[in-house]
């Protein structure tokens, strides 16, 4: 079986609330890579002229939009980080740069949102094709990668169109809906 494989890099800011570990409460930062592997939902045979099975511009598109344009540099908070309730007060022109997460925004937690995502640009665009592995580099020395069904891993109990993950949009929090 083909598949499409791509990566972007970000930097993202966040922080650990939920005591995963201490010293990771503090706002910090990390230079993260993505990867995506899509697939056909319908396989076929090369066709001996073009031998694609979509162009990797049509593949990604949207994907690298919003990871340039929502998630590089966004500060990744869970959804009842007090700090949240700082920046709506003091400086509601970065609300938007805030990424809110149905708790600790880990790596583990965001390969399963991302891989929501991705498939839901796919699904929105009508290409034909579906992210089943994702990878997230954190560090050098840190990945973690997501296969399968990621919503049962979610722990998250709203109706999915009240989660921004589920939209085909460049929406990285709920406060808009």
């Amino acid at each position: 079986m083909l598949e499409l494989v791509f990566t972007r890099r970000y930097s993202m800011g966040h922080r650990l609330i939920h005591g995963a570990n201490g010293i990771c409460a503090t706002p910090h930062g990390h230079n993260e890579e993505v990867t995506v592997y899509l697939r056909s939902l319908d396989p076929q045979p090369l066709d001996g002229g073009e031998n694609v099975v979509i162009p990797f511009y049509y593949a990604k598109l949207m994907w690298h939009r919003f990871i340039d344009r929502s998630v590089d540099h966004a500060f990744q908070l869970a959804e009842n980080d007090p700090i949240i309730h700082w920046f709506v007060e003091h400086e509601p022109a970065r609300v938007p740069h805030l990424m809110i997460t149905p708790g600790d925004p880990t790596t583990e937690l965001m390969a399963c949102l991302y891989m929501v995502k991705v498939n839901s640009f796919l699904t929105s665009e009508n290409i034909g094709l579906k992210c089943d592995k994702i990878s997230i580099k954190e560090t050098p020395t840190n990945t973690v990668t997501f296969t399968g069904d990621p919503l049962p891993f979610i722990p998250c109990k709203r109706p999915p169109e009240k989660c921004w993950w589920h939209r085909a949009d460049m929406s990285i929090s709920d406060f808009d809906q």
